[in-house]
């Protein structure tokens, strides 16, 4: 029997993962008829991405689940029209290069990096950091991404805490929850790290107050989401020098607009959202692996709590 699986992202990435795609659903031997374009009344599984023209799902009425190809699923979660399973995206290699782009930018603030590659002045300024086991390190979110970090950072010795709405257990490290947590994990995190999903719990989850509980001279890492930080608040403890640096890679606007005082404060570093991307081949596995499974009558892999909105 053939499975029809429809390609539901923007168009520009079809020839980047039909390969890939093919080659997953073909190592599993899942005969799959993979195309951008098969009547919504054939269709057994869509492959999807929030930006996709698709947004009214009424009409696919043997649609057995709708699988994400982006980790976040804000933009989709809340669509009235989605009535069968949502599979958000796990990628493996997406969560190794956003461990290896956290614990890059830990370690730039770890050794101090940054005196030595800006130093205009010619200065000579020996400076011993201490060792990792002395720099303590928070990550708000401990989902998939976040949990990759933190056992990273803890492998290196790092003093490593971690922060989730709901209890966690994760060996080797200190662990908060909830909002009574909060304050006690923010209070000794020397860098920060956020990971959390965007939804209106977590909007503004680094204001003023929050910021204050924050050791003074702490650094601030987002590759998250853009929401998670009330930007004015934050350009009010950089100015006053509570929060020492922040390096952003998402925000509230993307592209960030070329006015935003994040592009020119001196204790700001923008990156242009690429900590982490979906990588096609890896992906792909996870995507046949959760269509295999639906052909199996097996639970899927990653499904979204709809009601918590990830």
């Amino acid at each position: 029997m053939t499975i029809n699986v429809l390609f539901a992202a923007h168009i520009d990435r079809w020839e980047t993962y039909r390969s890939p795609l093919k080659s997953a659903f073909s190592a599993l031997d899942l005969n799959v008829h993979l195309s951008p374009e098969i009547a919504a009344a054939e269709v057994d599984y869509i492959v999807y991405a929030p930006n996709s023209p698709l947004q009214d799902f009424t009409p696919f009425k043997r649609a057995k689940a709708v699988l994400n190809l982006w980790a976040g699923v804000e933009a989709v979660v809340d669509n009235d029209t989605l009535n069968i399973p949502l599979a958000r995206m796990v990628d493996p290699g997406m969560t190794r290069s956003m461990t290896e782009w956290v614990v890059g930018h830990v370690m730039r603030y770890h050794l101090g990096m940054d005196r030595h590659i800006n130093n205009p002045d010619h200065t000579w300024e020996p400076h011993t950091p201490p060792l990792a086991a002395e720099r303590s390190v928070c990550i708000l979110g401990l989902g998939a991404l976040g949990s990759s970090v933190a056992q990273t950072l803890k492998s290196l010795d790092f003093d490593v805490s971690g922060w989730s709405r709901r209890p966690k257990s994760i060996s080797g490290l200190t662990l908060y929850h909830g909002a009574n947590g909060l304050a006690d994990a923010l209070s000794n995190a020397e860098i920060l790290i956020l990971l959390m999903p965007d939804t209106p719990e977590t909007e503004n989850t680094l204001n003023a107050k929050t910021l204050a509980q924050l050791p003074d001279g702490a650094f601030i890492i987002n590759p998250g989401r853009g929401p998670l930080i009330d930007d004015a608040a934050l350009l009010t403890a950089l100015d006053s020098g509570k929060i020492a640096h922040a390096t952003l890679d998402v925000f509230r606007t993307e592209p960030l607009p070329q006015d935003h005082p994040f592009w020119t404060h001196p204790h700001v570093t923008v990156t242009p959202h690429v900590a982490a991307e979906t990588r096609p081949i890896t992906a792909s596995q996870v995507i046949a692996e959760n269509v295999r499974r639906g052909e199996a009558g097996e639970p899927f892999m990653h499904l979204v709590d709809r009601a918590n909105g990830y």
